[in-house]
């Protein structure tokens, strides 16, 4: 482990070019670091490197000169002081199993990716240390918060948390990544910070849902508040701190998702609230909506777990199960009542 903070001679290598991974990456290029981008797309890495530009994901964005892409995903990865993992959570196993060869052990791998793996239920960190059975969990660290990628890239003040196990590993990844207009608080609520960020997007469908349908306020602030609930129940369960759900990572994520025309995961929602199959929605996408995924692994965790989601549930059922949006909302409205809080 680092014995002090010295970001001037930091190497960094990102997997990952989407919108996400390409902001993440251009903050730190933009503070100095020179940091090696690794591009799935041979096109979208031809771009960045001729026109300094990601048209397909992070559109309207001129990117830093520090920003190296390549194709090359051992050159990114080896010989790195931090590693950035920000692609899809369905592909995380895969691209990491790739990794272990390559990657140092004295390395800091930080993921800033969000989701729930289908089959094993695994959030992020947890499929990390199956597919990197040398990686040191001291050396791991999780970043996620509200913050759209677009807004991230346009140098708009944006607040988030970065989670380790170890406090100087928090430590080192907040000082990497902050910068005045990306304010990074530490935490070391690991699997709080992960589920928050994942649930999130299940909650978000359903906020898009109900505007689609063309609910009201009232009904999206419901929505966001039990929607908490559903996410503080499954973190508690799994061991995270009742705090971290209040906070950045928490209520903070699942606002602007719920909220914010940027996010994709409240965008697909709205087009089922409106009448689109979900069939037709990923028709038309080239980028990944997490939630759409999120939610059969919410849906299967929770039932095994015997924890009480009720929005998630409706979402898997108009999602897998073609139920019609307008009766799920009436099924959570005419649930027996009982009493605001968990007893």
């Amino acid at each position: 482990m680092k014995d002090s903070i010295n970001t001037g001679i930091t190497k960094i290598g990102v997997v990952g070019a989407g919108s996400w991974g390409t902001a993440l990456a251009d903050l730190l290029a933009k503070k100095g670091f020179a940091v090696d981008l690794w591009v799935f797309e041979p096109e979208v890495c031809r771009q960045i490197a001729e026109q300094r530009a990601n048209k397909l994901f992070l559109p309207g964005v001129l990117l830093s000169e520090n920003l190296r892409p390549s194709n090359d995903f051992a050159g990114v990865v080896a010989d790195k002081d931090l590693v950035l993992i920000v692609v899809p959570s369905h592909v995380m196993r895969e691209t990491t199993l790739k990794m272990a060869s390559f990657l140092g052990s004295e390395t800091t791998l930080v993921t800033a990716s969000k989701g729930i793996e289908n089959k094993t239920h695994l959030t992020m960190s947890g499929i990390l240390h199956e597919t990197l059975p040398g990686l040191d969990e001291s050396h791991l660290a999780v970043l996620s918060g509200p913050s759209f990628a677009k807004e991230v890239a346009a140098d708009v003040p944006t607040l988030v948390t970065v989670a380790s196990k170890n406090k100087a590993t928090a430590g080192f990844v907040q000082q990497i990544f902050a910068t005045p207009y990306f304010r990074v608080y530490s935490s070391d609520d690991v699997i709080g910070v992960e589920l928050g960020g994942a649930v999130k997007n299940v909650i978000a469908i359903a906020s898009g849902i109900i505007d689609g349908l063309g609910l009201g306020l009232n009904t999206r602030a419901a929505l966001i508040t039990r929607g908490l609930v559903e996410i503080q129940r499954l973190g508690l369960t799994l061991g995270g701190n009742p705090h971290t759900f209040a906070g950045l990572a928490g209520a903070g994520d699942l606002i602007l998702t719920c909220t914010g025309s940027l996010s994709r995961n409240y965008t697909v929602g709205r087009k089922i609230g409106r009448g689109m199959t979900l069939k037709q929605i990923l028709s038309e996408m080239h980028m990944v909506a997490e939630g759409i995924k999120t939610t059969r692994s919410v849906y299967n965790l929770s039932r095994k777990l015997d924890v009480e989601m009720p929005i998630s549930h409706e979402i898997y059922h108009v999602l897998y199960d073609n139920e019609d949006p307008g009766k799920a909302v009436k099924r959570l409205m005419t649930r027996n009542l009982r009493q605001e809080f968990d007893p």
